[in-house]
């Protein structure tokens, strides 16, 4: 699992790429807890184009950081959802919590 990163104005993007699994959720946590304090990011935007899998630790990872950020009065959007992680936000119902949006200028302007 690899974590890349981007700050545009104060949105943190996130773009974990390979597999979000309880084999490196912790590892991951850690990771994005620090990038969010460093960078001082009031809103959060994952780019999943590189996920490939996701378990119940993984939505984990997804829950946790949205209630750090929405504690901090920010949001949490989700772009590039393949068809496969889509079904695991939606059983879970992440999406109550989290926006999907088409593409990064829309999550963007959500913020």
């Amino acid at each position: 699992m690899q974590l890349n990163f981007q700050v545009v104005e104060n949105n943190l993007i996130l773009q974990p790429i390979g597999e979000l699994d309880h084999h490196v959720a912790e590892k991951i946590r850690l990771e994005m807890d620090d990038l969010i304090a460093k960078k001082r990011s009031k809103n959060l935007v994952f780019d999943l184009k590189g996920l490939h899998f996701m378990d119940s630790s993984g939505i984990g990872v997804i829950m946790g950081r949205y209630k750090s950020i929405s504690k901090m009065g920010g949001k949490v959007a989700v772009i590039n959802v393949s068809e496969k992680i889509d079904k695991i936000f939606t059983l879970s119902g992440l999406y109550r919590i989290v926006d999907k949006c088409e593409n990064l200028q829309e999550a963007l302007n959500r913020m």
